[in-house]
């Protein structure tokens, strides 16, 4: 299986360290495109046997899959010439361009896949939001389990792209607003910056780990600690008396 990557900035360079950190590509399976030197010899020093170039033709020539990792208004002029054609597969990470449009610019009939991870794919724990188009159950599972490999893949339809990248690629910011806040509230507390985040962090991390490992919800966890007049029912009602829940969901509303 060879796979292109066209283009080495964050998510592409990203994807590319996952990949070859990965069991299922080899590194010298791996070519990654760039116009500029930088980013492609920090790839190649961590990872010698990957293959760089700034041809992406040259990237795309031979690859069974095709990664498109370039800002959404420069999909066309780099698409077009690739000429892409079946059974090639193309992997759309352009937000917002929907397999509608990006049919346009390849073999028509041909499998495309549109995936958004978040920023956190640097560090393997992405949630990626994985739509196919004239795919395979074979094909699919095969893309999954690549993606699941810097965090979790989840498959949806076209349709829910909108609203579940507000709650992903959007929601991650506003996970980071929330600890902002709340390591303000720790220093005024006493705390230092660094320890107020670093509990934070180990904080998020625990809650994450109950819902996504023991599938619970986050009205049974918030029971657990809410105690008949302790602490932390006060500091919830609070959040809701400000408005709390309205203002996350207006958040997310506003990012469709």
């Amino acid at each position: 299986m060879r796979i292109a990557i066209i283009g080495a900035g964050n998510m592409g360079g990203a994807i590319a360290r996952g990949l070859a950190k990965g069991s299922f590509v080899k590194a010298e399976d791996i070519t990654v495109s760039n116009p500029s030197n930088g980013k492609l010899e920090r790839l190649k020093a961590e990872f010698p046997t990957l293959r760089t170039t700034h041809c992406n033709e040259e990237a795309a020539r031979e690859a069974d899959i095709v990664i498109l990792a370039v800002k959404p208004w420069k999909v066309e002029e780099v698409l077009v010439p690739l000429g892409l054609k079946r059974p090639q597969v193309l992997v759309s990470v352009a937000a917002g361009l929907s397999f509608e449009t990006l049919s346009r610019y390849v073999d028509p009939g041909m499998t495309l896949f549109r995936v958004i991870p978040n920023t956190a794919i640097a560090e393997g724990a992405s949630m990626t939001l994985v739509a196919a188009h004239n795919a395979t159950a074979e094909q699919t599972g095969f893309l999954l389990s690549l993606f699941n490999e810097m965090g979790l893949a989840m498959l949806i339809e076209e349709k829910q792209f909108a609203c579940a990248t507000a709650l992903t690629s959007c929601g991650i910011a506003y996970v980071f607003k929330y600890v902002q806040a709340a390591m303000q509230a720790g220093v005024e507390g006493g705390l230092r910056p660094k320890e107020a985040q670093r509990m934070l962090a180990q904080t998020l991390k625990g809650a994450a780990e109950l819902l996504l490992k023991e599938e619970s919800h986050p009205s049974v966890e918030i029971d657990k600690v809410t105690t008949p007049g302790g602490i932390t029912i006060k500091g919830v009602n609070e959040l809701e008396h400000n408005g709390f829940s309205s203002a996350i969901i207006k958040a997310i509303k506003a990012s469709l």
